[in-house]
């Protein structure tokens, strides 16, 4: 009997890694398309016959449906089982993908990257909830967190690479189609392995909460990236914005009164968690603001080829990877949370001032190696810790809304970091052009000049970020010791009636 149960308990811990190999693959899919059409653009732009006021849609479309419908996906998970979400996302993403890669006009190629949004929308939250409720002893937990984590951070600069090697070599319409086989792969594994996780029953979608979330949501990711082209001070982006605080504080006060709110304030109102979204969202703006100037510095000032550009780009993904699975996860289980996430923010803040120092003769092993190595190293010590914080001891009615809010905190610092980064280095170069004499030479200086500048302002926000998690992060989540007792949770980590 009890060798029986032994191999059934074996059984159960390997489906478990499986299953996480599944989850993993899915977030990848999902993070990948955050960046992969963009080396691709010109090419999809001539093939499509798209204007160039309306090129910016095929990366808008995604990164807006995805951000704001995330919180409406993490609540029809929780109603109709996380499993049966994963797999409809799945199937979803991937007819999006094929009809994205086969578009004969802009219409039909910016349409389904917004359908890719809005099944990403509803997969994000429930990969992440199935992982919070499968892996709950602490070094398992760690474990997870970090290949999770790790995938993530990673999705984004994979998603250059591996565009500019598809581009260069293949198609464009291949970022696309390569969704295809990925997931009826991940679709297959999950109907297989993941477990079936029962539905909530007599919860009611907070519609009125779903349309103030979305339209506000919608409206500030929109209106972030629209700065980046047209600046702050421009009367649509200063109405999206306007529109977005509107909207978010309607939100906000009609989710104290509802019965089923589509985000349970009580989520918000513990320290460290409300410190682990924080951290995540500014953290978020630095990985941002790096590929963003890092993508420009090797293509239109170093000259470097797609496929070249984004295996440029690659130690920052292996430095994440590297640090979030051999470092990260072996010292979670036994260091104070704080103790790994503020250093990792001086450190990665430190490799954004080492790129304050970039001129247009720059080589790359000085200055953009190893700033890619500091920041990727960095950013493996803070993520993993804070998704842990933020999804640790959620009432089983949260863990989807949580979830999602973990990807809400990711999109919103992504958003602002390239809109606030961008607006910074044009305006730095704008300000430089015009006391230089014309000339392709002053052109360079300037516009490098003006990646410095924002390199140095994504360092600074860095540094406040780490004050900002020292000081609000508190939670021990460390393996007790033998004769040690666990360390008591928060007071607020479960609220009454949950």
């Amino acid at each position: 009997m009890t060798q029986a149960t032994a191999a059934s308990t074996t059984r159960q811990a390997r489906f478990r890694w499986w299953g996480l190999a599944v989850i993993g693959i899915a977030q990848l899919m999902v993070m990948l398309d955050t960046t992969i059409v963009n080396i691709a653009l010109p090419w999809a732009q001539r093939s499509t016959g798209m204007s160039d006021a309306d090129r910016q849609w095929v990366i808008t479309a995604y990164t807006l449906a995805f951000g704001g419908l995330l919180l409406l996906g993490g609540r029809i998970g929780d109603l109709i089982g996380r499993k049966r979400a994963f797999v409809i996302a799945v199937a979803g993403f991937t007819a999006a993908s094929a009809a994205g890669g086969a578009a004969p006009t802009a219409a039909v190629l910016v349409g389904s990257r917004a359908a890719q949004g809005l099944f990403a929308a509803l997969l994000i939250p429930a990969t992440l909830a199935m992982l919070t409720t499968t892996f709950t002893e602490p070094r398992e937990r760690a474990k997870a967190f970090g290949v999770f984590s790790s995938v993530a951070a990673a999705g984004g600069a994979l998603g250059l690479l591996c565009g500019g090697v598809i581009t260069q070599y293949l198609n464009w319409r291949w970022c696309l189609y390569v969704n295809v086989p990925i997931g009826i792969l991940v679709a297959v594994g999950a109907w297989l392995l993941l477990p079936g996780l029962p539905a909530q029953r007599g919860v009611r979608i907070d519609v009125p909460g779903a349309v103030l979330s979305s339209g506000g949501m919608v409206a500030l990711v929109y209106g972030f990236s629209e700065a980046a082209d047209e600046g702050w001070g421009s009367g649509r982006v200063v109405g999206l914005l306007v529109a977005a605080l509107v909207l978010l504080t309607a939100f906000v006060v009609l989710q104290a009164k509802v019965r089923d709110p589509l985000l349970p304030l009580r989520v918000l109102a513990e320290r460290n968690r409300a410190g682990g979204f924080l951290t995540i969202a500014l953290a978020m703006v630095g990985m941002f603001g790096l590929f963003l100037i890092m993508t420009y510095q090797l293509q239109v000032v170093m000259h470097y080829s797609p496929a070249r550009a984004g295996l440029a780009l690659l130690p920052a993904t292996l430095a994440t990877v590297l640090t979030t699975t051999q470092v990260t996860a072996r010292l979670m289980p036994r260091v104070p949370v704080r103790l790994l996430v503020a250093p990792g923010l001086l450190l990665a803040a430190a490799g954004l001032f080492n790129l304050g120092r970039l001129t247009p003769e720059s080589p790359y092993a000085s200055t953009l190696l190893p700033t890619q190595i500091l920041l990727g190293a960095g950013l493996g010590l803070v993520m993993t810790p804070c998704v842990n914080i933020a999804t640790n001891k959620v009432p089983p009615t949260d863990v989807g809304v949580v979830s999602a809010f973990v990807s809400t905190s990711q999109q919103i610092g992504g958003s602002i970091g390239t809109a606030l980064l961008n607006t910074i280095a044009t305006s730095v170069t704008a300000t430089a052009l015009a006391s230089r004499a014309p000339g392709a030479a002053a052109t360079a200086e300037a516009t490098v000049h003006g990646y410095a500048v924002a390199s140095l302002w994504a360092g600074g926000i860095l540094l406040v970020t780490a004050v900002v998690a020292a000081a609000l992060i508190k939670v021990d989540l460390r393996t007790p010791a033998p004769g040690r007792a666990p360390a008591a949770p928060a007071k607020e980590e479960v609220a009454p009636g949950t």
